[in-house]
């Protein structure tokens, strides 16, 4: 497994500092990652912004193995769920742009006026129409527990399953969150222990509850419990067993840090590393 880390990492940055694509592969060589995982999210001009990052990889040695997008197939209008793919499609070009062999995707979740099963559908059609897609260009996605609708880990592999079955290609596989599956009330390294054989990237996140006097903003479990993100290493997440479900099915692919905290990402970042490189 190589460690790398997500450019979601340095929201704070992005907002707080005006920090851009190629400064933050830069910060990310400074803090000692091996790699990067570029969003869609964070362009502003295309062609640029793609420009100034491959110049900025080359600079730094760094590969981008890793595009995410996040894309919401739980739309009633199929006009909408087409834009959607589309996003998909955008996320398999760029990627062959910058060599990246993995695009992070999510499925959607439940809206007001729409079933779960509705949307379910939705999710599978769109996920396969992006997988023939991604294995005409030779790019894996993987799909990430987001939300409800592919929260646990039972849903992630139900849902692959299906696509899978469906597109007649295995390229949709997983990108496990170990911080999102708290949200479901999922213990992490169980939900991974369902997941780990389909993994084709891994979000490598921690939270731990949120103290009972923070003001401050939080994320909510389904149960009502609040966390909030640390560095790695610092939460309640079970990152050990974690890394040994990954181990025991073979994986070998990017543990990507995400980190979600308050604390500056600057300082932040470079410890959680350090510390993902002690689980390994």
């Amino acid at each position: 497994m190589r460690i790398g880390v997500s450019m979601y990492s340095y929201v704070q940055s992005v907002k707080n500092s005006g920090m851009d694509i190629p400064s933050f592969i830069h910060e990310a060589k400074r803090a000692g990652a091996e790699g990067v995982e570029l969003l869609e999210y964070f362009y502003k001009d295309i062609d640029a912004d793609r420009k100034a990052a491959l110049q900025a990889l080359e600079e730094t040695g760094l590969p981008c193995p890793i595009f995410s997008v996040g894309q919401n197939f739980a739309k009633i209008n199929p006009e909408e769920r087409r834009q959607q793919l589309q996003k998909i499609f955008f996320g398999v070009d760029e990627a062959l742009q910058y060599g990246a062999g993995v695009v992070r995707v999510f499925a959607g979740d439940v809206a007001e006026g729409i079933t779960f099963d509705q949307a379910r559908s939705w999710i599978i059609e769109g996920l396969c129409e992006g997988s023939l897609y991604a294995a005409k260009h030779g790019v894996k996605l993987a799909l990430e527990n987001h939300g409800t609708l592919a929260g646990r880990g039972d849903q992630v592999r139900g849902i692959i399953d299906d696509v899978r079955a469906m597109s007649g290609t295995d390229v949709l596989g997983a990108n496990p969150d170990t911080g999102n599956f708290l949200l479901v009330n999922q213990p992490s390294h169980e939900a991974i222990k369902q997941v780990a054989s389909y993994a084709n990237m891994v979000h490598f996140k921690d939270f731990k509850a949120a103290p009972a006097d923070l003001e401050g903003w939080a994320y909510t479990a389904l149960d009502g419990k609040r966390f909030v993100g640390t560095a790695i290493g610092e939460g309640e997440v079970n990152l050990g067993q974690c890394i040994q479900e990954l181990k025991d099915v073979g994986f070998e692919g990017w543990l990507s840090v995400e980190y979600e905290g308050g604390e500056d990402p600057i300082t932040a970042i470079p410890r959680s590393i350090s510390n993902a490189r002690k689980y390994l």
